[in-house]
């Protein structure tokens, strides 16, 4: 017989008992969550601050920035201390609150890339209409929908998982509070959780993906269009790494959500997990940001002002 019980908390197994290995992965995770916080936060502050960047490409970088910090500041905190200490608890309203964080953040970390490629298409490829069309009212209006967007579902989602019964023992084998590994523990059917997810994961995987490749075929039909060689190699450059982080997220995400659950061990469940909770991350500010000349420049004159104010 199952042993049904009303659930209180659950033990999260997190990784292998191997201590050494523990020690090393804390140490990594430990410095790509500092370039996470590091990396977003400077984003968020040259674009806050500079003039020059309060453009529609860097308001919804603005917005990601954002997202990756609530993202992984969700997830990553708990996977270090379970890497401090094997087996650790959380209460069912904890595990709860994860979930519906989790959801949040990664379902709206789904939409902003697809309205940041719309927003490069306009400018790339309708240059003429791009001021009209991308005016304030309109970067306010998809910024707020695709945080709706992963609110309204995220809560969806969560509550329909947290209804269910349990059973114990309650060890979700994994490092957080993890959809998947929570509704193993249910009593019940769950066919229909997993129909909406993968439901959720066709409106927020596959058409972003597709509305991010198409308008990236016409950014580069148009790029091929101009006669020049150095031209054609920055964009083929910057639509790459574009598409390269792209991929990283979207396919993990769709392999994870999309793929035959049997073929899902809880290791490569965890392993999957890892490359759109603490990696993609790190890599937004570095491949959105960080590389753009303006940027450069803003983080130049943020020195110069701090070398004015505070001379050695």
């Amino acid at each position: 017989m199952q042993n049904k019980t009303t659930a209180t908390e659950f033990i999260l197994l997190g990784f292998s008992s191997n201590q050494s290995l523990r020690v090393c992965l804390f140490g990594l995770f430990s410095v790509l969550y500092s370039a996470i916080l590091m990396g977003n936060t400077l984003v968020f502050v040259l674009i806050c601050l500079d003039h020059n960047l309060h453009s529609p490409m860097y308001f919804f970088l603005c917005h990601l920035s954002i997202v990756d910090i609530c993202y992984a500041s969700n997830n990553v905190p708990y996977m270090l201390m379970n890497l401090l200490e094997q087996g650790r608890t959380i209460s069912f309203a904890g595990c709860g609150t994860q979930i519906h964080l989790y959801l949040t953040f990664a379902l709206t970390e789904c939409v902003l890339p697809a309205v940041m490629s719309y927003d490069r298409y306009m400018a790339i490829c309708q240059p003429l209409c791009y001021a009209l069309i991308m005016s304030w009212r309109v970067r306010l209006t998809l910024a707020a929908v695709s945080w709706a967007f992963g609110f309204l579902f995220g809560t969806l989602q969560a509550s329909l998982a947290l209804h269910l019964p349990f059973c114990g023992p309650y060890k979700v084998d994994h490092f957080f509070c993890e959809i998947l590994a929570v509704l193993k523990l249910a009593c019940t059917d769950t066919t229909a959780n997993k129909v909406l997810i993968f439901a959720v994961c066709v409106c927020f995987l596959l058409f972003p993906l597709a509305l991010i490749i198409i308008s990236y075929l016409h950014i580069l039909a148009t790029i091929l269009r101009i006669h020049s060689a150095p031209g054609w190699h920055k964009t083929f450059s910057i639509c790459g790494c574009h598409l390269a982080v792209v991929g990283l997220f979207y396919g993990n995400a769709i392999f994870m959500y999309m793929g035959p659950q049997s073929s899902n061990s809880p290791g490569r469940e965890k392993i999957l997990s890892l490359f759109y909770s603490p990696v993609s991350p790190t890599f937004n500010p570095l491949i959105y940001s960080l590389r753009n000349k303006q940027v450069k420049k803003a983080l130049l004159k943020l020195q110069r002002r701090k070398t004015v104010f505070h001379p050695m």
